[in-house]
């Protein structure tokens, strides 16, 4: 299994190169070469595993024996979901109205990329103590990954970890969760931005190639192929949850409604649908609605400015992982892919040949949502239920309540609830607030503001840099940081 560019001006890795990377080098995502295609025995087979064994199965589809044995790829990813609060990891709440919730938020941070970030973690940590190398890892957040992404690498020692979180736009809980991390390898920045301007310098260093390649930096934003991997198996899980039997011809279809903000778990959901899996998609965004209007009307261009809604980490106008969809559609069309991504970048509009919208139409459904809708679902779901969403959780919860289904429908969970306490006040509910959340307002902080003015690039460098030499201090002369060549290749 080798990865490829989006947009094909860089040769083809293997699963480590696309771990160690963030954009490729040409500016494209990585993806698979092949998507593996799964036949209905298997998909009967796979019916009846846990949630952890379904992330073994996919995984081992797209790592190699030779890269990661089988026997430690299992080792690996059960030490992933060891600090996970449910026992099955990840639960379904099927509550009335037909509405089923996939919980993914029982990681430690209480949001779903903690299920793919603990594995990308010891992914990592696997191939660096093999090799004895050390990397920088890159972090934009518009909530939620910049947590969990510290909490896969906190204290390693062979991990730098440096998260840019947009100051005032992230709830106080997710802030102080990042904040609080006082581990000498984890440098918080908190920039007076927004969610798409932070990108900005990251997409600047990771554009300087050399500099990249000499201090070893890499992504864990769904950027990183591994994130998107360790996400399809949200969708198959909740398809076998929702599916009333396997034993019908053709087999039955699902329908997974899925929040999104930059994109990974939509993307996701696209392998799993090209692999077999029998799944109509649903995009939900708030009432930044750049991939709805791409859906309907073929329109990817940015809106004047990015709203603020209570369903923060989604406040995105620039998903990037759009564009390895359009790849995936256009049937692996790198050349075209090129073309459409650089006339975005540069005047940040594009119009998708007719072609392209159809088939992303075909595939995807979407629908947007304001903060009055969130609020409205919000306390729909509490009066039927005595159930609490997250403002994401409401984004599809209010697709349900406002679209008639005549198949089975499940709808993503991406944190919980608890996590925004501002949101639920406002739909007049009460926080359920556990112990461990509420110690946090308790705790020492530490960060570094990035102010409206500075050159947000040439803070990153000169800290990672400064950092670059301290772990040279520390190792010697036997382990050099990043001298000659990638740790992928």
């Amino acid at each position: 299994m080798e990865y490829v560019s989006t947009r094909g001006g860089t040769r083809a890795v293997d699963f480590e190169g696309a771990l160690f990377s963030g954009y490729a080098p040409d500016g494209g995502l990585f993806m698979p070469q092949r998507i593996p295609s799964l036949d209905r025995d298997t998909l009967r087979r796979w019916s009846s595993l846990s949630y952890p064994e379904l992330v073994k199965e996919l995984c081992s589809l797209f790592i190699p024996a030779k890269l990661v044995p089988r026997n430690a790829l299992s080792e690996l990813i059960d030490k992933a979901f060891s600090r996970f609060k449910h026992k099955n990891v990840v639960h379904l709440s099927r509550l009335k109205d037909g509405l089923n919730i996939l919980e993914l938020w029982h990681g430690v941070t209480y949001a779903f990329k903690d299920l793919s970030l603990s594995c990308t973690g010891q992914f990592l940590q696997y191939f660096l103590e093999k090799k004895q190398k050390h990397v920088n890892i890159l972090v934009g957040t518009s909530g939620d990954t910049g947590s969990s992404a510290i909490e896969s690498v906190r204290g390693q020692k062979n991990v730098d970890i440096f998260v840019l979180l947009p100051k005032g736009l992230c709830t106080q809980i997710q802030e102080l969760q990042m904040t609080t991390v006082l581990e000498d390898n984890v440098h918080v920045f908190a920039a007076h931005g927004n969610s798409d301007e932070i990108d900005e310098p990251i997409k600047e260093l990771f554009a300087d190639v050399d500099f990249a390649g000499k201090y070893h930096l890499m992504s864990l934003n769904s950027v990183n192929w591994s994130r998107i991997m360790v996400q399809i198996a949200h969708h198959f899980y909740a398809y076998f949850q929702c599916a009333p039997s396997l034993d019908t011809t053709p087999l039955p279809m699902v329908e997974i409604v899925v929040p999104t903000g930059g994109g990974g778990n939509i993307t996701a959901g696209c392998i799993a649908q090209k692999m077999g899996l029998p799944i109509r998609l649903v995009t939900v965004v708030n009432s930044n609605d750049i991939i709805h209007r791409t859906v309907q009307h073929g329109d990817f261009s940015l809106a004047g400015s990015v709203k603020a809604t209570l369903a923060s980490a989604m406040d995105i106008q620039e998903p990037y992982n759009v564009e390895r969809i359009l790849w995936l559609l256009s049937g692996s069309d790198s050349q075209l892919i090129k073309t459409l991504m650089e006339q975005f970048n540069i005047s940040k509009r594009l119009k998708l040949p007719e072609d392209l919208h159809r088939k992303l139409s075909e595939t995807l459904g979407s629908c947007s949502a304001s903060d009055q809708d969130i609020v409205g679902a919000m306390r729909h779901c509490w009066e039927e239920n005595q159930y609490l969403l997250c403002p994401h959780s409401a984004v599809a919860a209010h697709y349900h309540y406002s679209q008639p289904h005549s198949i089975p429908r499940c709808c993503l969970a991406p944190a919980s609830a608890a996590k925004f306490q501002d949101a639920l006040l406002r739909a007049g509910l009460v926080p359920q607030i556990p112990p461990e959340i509420t110690a946090l307002t308790a705790m020492e902080t530490r960060s570094t503001p990035l102010e409206q003015g500075q050159d947000w690039a040439q803070v990153l460098r000169v800290r990672i840099e400064a950092v670059a030499q301290q772990w040279e201090a520390r190792v010697g002369q036997s382990a050099p940081q990043g001298r000659g060549g990638s740790l992928g290749s």
